[in-house]
C-alpha cells in the first residue's frame, strides 16, 4: 500500500491509501462538523444537512443520485457524529469518476425549499424512532447530563422543537459556514490511480469556496449528575453512566481502548463473565469514546430492574479492583490479540480501512498504517494501563436511567 496527500488552493486535503491488487476502491468526504458545531437556535442541522445532500442539485435531481449509484453498483451511505459528518462510497475502480461526481455533489447540494420542506418530517419521524428505543434515549440523556454547558452534549438528531422551528435559511447559512473546502478531507482507499484521484478532485472540487472554522477543544469538566426517565411499561432498566477518558489526541487513547475490551467488551471480558454468561444482565459492557479534546468511559448495562442496583454494585466492584491492582499480563495478552485481528481483518476491505485512514487525518493530521497500528498495539503496556488508570479511573460522573425505576441509588 502506498500513501499520498495533497491540498487544493482552496484547502481540502486529499489523502489516500492505494492498493493495486485490491478490487474495490473507498472514497469518502470527512467533514469536520456535527453536532457541537451548533447551537441551539439549530441544534441538530448537521444531521438534516446529511439526509438534505441527497435531494442533489441543479445537475443531479434525488432520483439521479439514486439511480446512478445503484447502476455502477455502489455501496453508499452517510452519518453524522458529535463531531464529523462523512458521506462515502465503495464500488468497482471503474467507476471512480461517477462516483467521485455523485459523492461531490452531496457536498454542495441546492437545498431547495421544498426538499426542506418535504424532509423535516422524515426527521421529525426518525427523532420519534429514536425516542422509543430506550438505551438510545439513556445515551442522549447521559451525554447531555455529562457535557452539561460543553459543546459535546447538544443532540445528534436535535429536538421536534428545534427542527421544527429550524428554517431553510439557517440551514443555507450554517452550510455556508461549516463546508468550506478547508474543513474537509477527501480519503481513497483501495484500487485507483492517485493522478486521476488529483484530476477527478481539481475536476469537482476546485471551485469550493476556500476556509476553516475553527472547534473549541477545552476538556469538559463534568459535575456528579443523575437522570431518571422512568418508563412504567417496559421490563428492563437501562443505565448509561460516563467518566472522563483520554481526547482523541491524547497518547493515553489506545491504552484505554485495550483497557475497554478487557473490561466491558460484548464478550470474553470482565463485565461479560461476571453479569452477562451467568445471566444477571442482558447487556454489560464498557465502551470508550474520544473527542476532540475529551474523551468518555460509557458503562452500559441492561437488565431486570430488581437486579439494577446488585449488578451496578458488581460493576462497581470489578472497576474498584481495575483501579486498585490493574490487569493481568495474560488479560492484555488477549486483548492485543483480539485487537489486532480486528485491525487485520477489517483491512482487507478498502472500506474497512477508510474510517481508520480518514479518522486519524481528522482528528490528529497524521498516516496510520496497518503495521504502525500493530506496533503501536504490542507497544502498550501494563505500566501504560496503570498510567491511564491513574489519570482516567474507571467509574462514573453521570448517570442516565430509562425504565421503571422511579429512582437510582449512588
Amino acid at each position: 500500500m502506498i500513501f499520498y496527500k495533497e491540498k487544493l488552493n482552496n484547502g481540502l486535503q486529499i489523502i489516500a491509501e492505494l492498493n493495486p491488487n485490491a478490487h474495490s476502491v473507498a472514497v469518502g468526504y470527512f467533514v469536520r462538523t456535527g453536532s457541537r458545531d451548533e447551537t441551539a437556535a439549530v441544534s441538530g442541522v448537521s444531521h438534516f444537512l446529511e439526509h438534505m445532500a441527497f435531494k442533489g442539485n441543479e445537475k443531479y435531481s434525488a432520483d439521479d443520485v439514486n439511480r446512478i449509484f445503484d447502476e455502477i453498483g455502489a455501496n453508499y451511505n452517510a452519518s453524522t457524529s458529535e463531531e464529523i459528518t462523512l458521506f462515502y462510497g465503495s464500488f468497482l475502480p471503474e467507476h471512480l469518476k461517477t462516483a467521485m461526481e455523485l459523492l461531490s455533489t452531496l457536498i454542495y447540494p441546492t437545498l431547495r425549499q421544498e426538499d426542506f420542506d418535504m424532509e423535516k418530517k422524515v426527521i421529525l419521524e426518525e427523532i420519534g424512532m429514536y425516542d422509543d428505543l430506550h438505551s438510545f434515549t439513556a445515551y442522549e440523556k447521559v451525554m447531555q447530563a455529562h457535557f452539561q454547558g460543553h459543546p459535546l452534549g447538544r443532540s445528534i438528531l436535535g429536538t421536534v422543537q428545534s427542527i421544527t422551528d429550524l428554517t431553510a435559511e439557517q440551514m443555507r447559512d450554517y452550510h455556508a459556514q461549516q463546508y468550506m473546502a478547508g474543513n474537509l478531507t477527501l480519503a481513497i482507499t483501495g484500487n485507483a490511480d492517485w493522478n486521476q484521484v488529483l484530476e477527478l478532485a481539481h475536476q469537482f472540487c476546485d471551485h469550493w469556496p476556500s476556509g476553516k472554522t475553527e472547534r473549541p477543544m477545552d476538556e469538559a469538566s463534568p459535575a456528579d449528575h443523575a437522570q431518571i426517565i422512568i418508563e412504567k411499561g417496559i421490563q428492563q432498566q437501562h443505565i448509561m453512566q460516563l467518566a472522563p477518558a483520554p481526547a482523541a489526541q491524547n497518547l493515553l487513547r489506545l491504552p484505554a481502548e485495550i483497557l475497554a475490551i478487557i473490561i466491558g467488551d460484548d464478550s470474553n471480558s470482565r463485565l461479560y463473565w461476571k453479569l452477562v454468561d451467568t445471566g444477571l444482565a442482558e447487556s454489560a459492557e464498557l465502551g470508550y469514546n474520544e473527542y476532540d479534546g475529551s474523551g468518555t468511559w460509557l458503562t452500559y448495562l441492561c437488565s431486570d430492574p430488581e437486579l439494577t442496583e446488585s449488578n451496578r454494585q458488581r460493576i462497581q466492584e470489578i472497576y474498584d479492583d481495575v483501579n486498585q491492582n490493574g490487569v493481568t499480563r495474560e488479560e492484555l495478552d488477549r486483548a492485543k490479540n483480539k485487537l489486532a485481528s480486528r485491525l487485520v481483518l477489517r483491512s482487507e476491505r478498502p472500506m474497512g480501512r477508510l474510517s481508520s485512514l480518514g479518522g486519524n487525518w481528522v482528528y490528529r493530521q497524521e498516516y496510520v498504517s496497518v503495521a504502525d497500528d500493530l506496533k503501536l498495539l504490542n507497544s502498550v503496556t501494563l505500566e501504560g494501563i496503570r498510567e491511564l488508570l491513574k489519570k482516567y479511573p474507571l467509574g462514573y460522573s453521570t448517570t442516565a436511567a430509562v425504565g421503571p425505576m422511579t429512582s437510582v441509588v449512588d
